[in-house]
């Protein structure tokens, strides 16, 4: 089926890392509008094509762009390095911004995606070129899984409830099988529509988005990455290799961003009814052990859930102690993916956002 758009062109742009998947607006290439770029960064399993009814909304002063990670959509697939945390993604999200030209732009991460623009971010102070950073449900600073308090403690020194193995094996299967169906509770569609957007909301361009999450690479160098056997609770502790090993806590950590220099604006948008990345967050192994949906947890005083918000908040509190700024939206009636089930809502959040950067 055609993915894209009427009005959104796809091309693959060479960068010195890899060649990434570019989407921008109008028909024109990538270099070939004038105006501040902001650039969209996706999450995990997805890609671009999430993106495209709030890059065409996007009002005409701006120069919308929209990248596929790697492992994702049609940037080359190249394998992921857990063990460097997100700064895969960072890193070739720096090489695509020099190979656009791009001296300033206005960052835009979802879910996965911000916590690679906050690497971005962490990495290249001085020197970033953010003009503003949108953060729309965000992974926590401390990564996904396996920590507790709002300075992100590990429960376990080896990061074990995190990493690869905690995908759903079914899920990865069907991903893997391109299953386009709704007959299990575990296919795309499925999840799309219980988890990423909040019930009973079905976003418009359904059959792209399915299609955008089926582009995901699936295996240990990609999704949902390798694991290792460890005696801790659940059994299973983080990898070297691809996708959810980037985000362990023991890889991705951003406990300080109060030496970033410039501080450009930060917007962290978060639908209210996130139930991925969330204080109680379905996809947390030790909240499903409180439900009992999990055999052996160790209990609320070994292993309380991560409070994901909470982090998110504690890191940005300490941004702003440090003299930068930013303010946190709430989006009523919206799941993860708050640009998809309330987009005038959202659309009108970042846009203000946008004018006073």
């Amino acid at each position: 089926m055609d993915t894209l758009l009427p009005g959104i062109t796809a091309e693959r742009v060479p960068t010195r890392r890899l060649t990434v998947a570019v989407l921008s607006v109008a028909g024109l290439s990538v270099a070939g509008r004038s105006g501040p770029a902001v650039l969209f960064v996706h999450g995990n399993v997805s890609s671009s094509l999430f993106w495209q009814p709030t890059m065409l909304a996007l009002p005409g002063a701006y120069r919308p762009l929209a990248i596929d990670l790697r492992g994702f959509g049609n940037t080359d697939p190249e394998p992921v390095d857990a063990t460097r945390g997100l700064r895969d993604y960072a890193d070739d999200l720096a090489a695509v911004i020099d190979a656009l030209g791009l001296d300033a732009v206005h960052l835009i991460g979802w879910s996965m995606g911000g916590g690679v623009v906050l690497q971005y971010l962490a990495d290249r102070a001085g020197t970033h070129r953010i003009t503003s950073l949108t953060l729309v449900d965000p992974v926590s600073p401390f990564g996904f899984g396996g920590t507790w308090g709002a300075s992100g403690i590990l429960c376990d020194p080896q990061g074990a409830g995190s990493g690869g193995g905690a995908a759903n094996p079914e899920f990865v299967e069907r991903l893997a099988g391109k299953d386009r169906g709704d007959s299990s509770v575990l296919s795309p569609r499925r999840v799309l529509l219980a988890h990423y957007v909040k019930p009973p909301h079905v976003p418009e361009h359904l059959d792209i988005l399915v299609e955008s999450m089926l582009s995901t690479r699936v295996g240990d160098d990609y999704y949902p990455g390798d694991s290792r056997a460890v005696d801790a609770w659940p059994g299973f502790a983080p990898g070297d290799h691809g996708v959810l090993n980037t985000m362990a806590p023991t890889r991705f950590r951003i406990a300080d961003l109060s030496g970033v220099q410039p501080k450009p604006p930060v917007l962290w948008v978060r639908g209210a009814d996130d139930v991925i990345v969330s204080d109680t967050s379905l996809y947390d192994l030790a909240y499903l052990g409180s439900l009992g949906a999990i055999p052996g947890w160790p209990g609320e005083q070994a292993w309380p859930p991560q409070p994901m918000v909470a982090q998110t908040r504690g890191v940005l509190d300490g941004y702003a102690a440090a003299g930068g700024r930013y303010q946190e939206v709430v989006i009523e009636d919206a799941g993860h993916g708050p640009h998809l089930d309330q987009p005038e809502e959202f659309l009108a959040q970042l846009t203000r956002h946008l004018a006073g950067a």
